[in-house]
C-alpha cells in the first residue's frame, strides 16, 4: 500500500511533534459495515503514529464494541477519532472527537489537537476559565467543517 504522508510532510510532523510533552493516545473507531474513508483514516493514522514515540493509537469497531463507542460517545459516527491523554494504564477523555476525515485544513486541526492534549493544558485565558467555572449545567460544544 502506498505511503499516505510525502516524506516532506512526515519531516514536518515530526518537527511539530518534538513539542509533545506527556503521552496521547488516539482511539480509532471505524465500522466494518458502513464506512466510506475508515481504511484511509486507519492508514493515515498509522503513518502520524511511529513519528513520535509520545503517541499511542487503538482501533476499534463500532458494532464489535458498542459499550466502548457509547462510553466515548461515538456510536454511530463512524470514522471517529477520540483524542485521550494517556497516564500509565489510565486514559483521560477530554472530549475532544474528530469525525470524518482530516484532509487539507483540517488536517492541521488534528496536529494541532494532538499538541493541546499533549500539553494538558486548554490554552484558555483566565477570564475564560473563571466564567467556564460559573456554568452550572453541561454545555456541549460542537464545531462542522465541510470541504470547499
Amino acid at each position: 500500500m502506498e505511503k499516505m504522508l510525502p516524506d516532506e510532510i512526515v519531516k514536518q510532523i515530526r518537527d511539530v511533534f518534538k513539542q509533545l510533552k506527556h503521552p496521547v493516545e488516539l482511539l480509532f473507531f471505524g465500522s466494518q459495515a458502513r464506512c466510506e474513508y475508515c481504511n484511509e483514516i486507519q492508514q493515515l493514522l498509522e503513518e502520524l503514529i511511529p513519528l513520535s514515540g509520545q503517541l499511542s493509537l487503538s482501533i476499534h469497531d463500532l458494532e464489535q464494541e458498542p459499550d466502548l463507542a457509547r462510553h466515548y460517545q461515538v456510536e454511530g459516527k463512524a470514522p471517529a477519532i477520540v483524542i485521550t491523554a494517556r497516564e500509565g494504564d489510565q486514559l483521560t477523555d477530554y472530549g475532544i472527537r474528530y469525525l470524518g476525515i482530516p484532509s487539507g485544513h483540517e488536517f492541521t486541526t488534528l496536529i494541532q489537537s494532538i499538541l493541546l492534549v499533549s500539553g494538558r493544558d486548554s490554552g484558555l485565558n483566565p477570564q475564560t476559565r473563571a466564567y467556564l467555572k460559573t456554568l452550572t449545567t453541561p454545555l456541549h460544544l460542537e464545531v462542522f467543517v465541510t470541504p470547499t
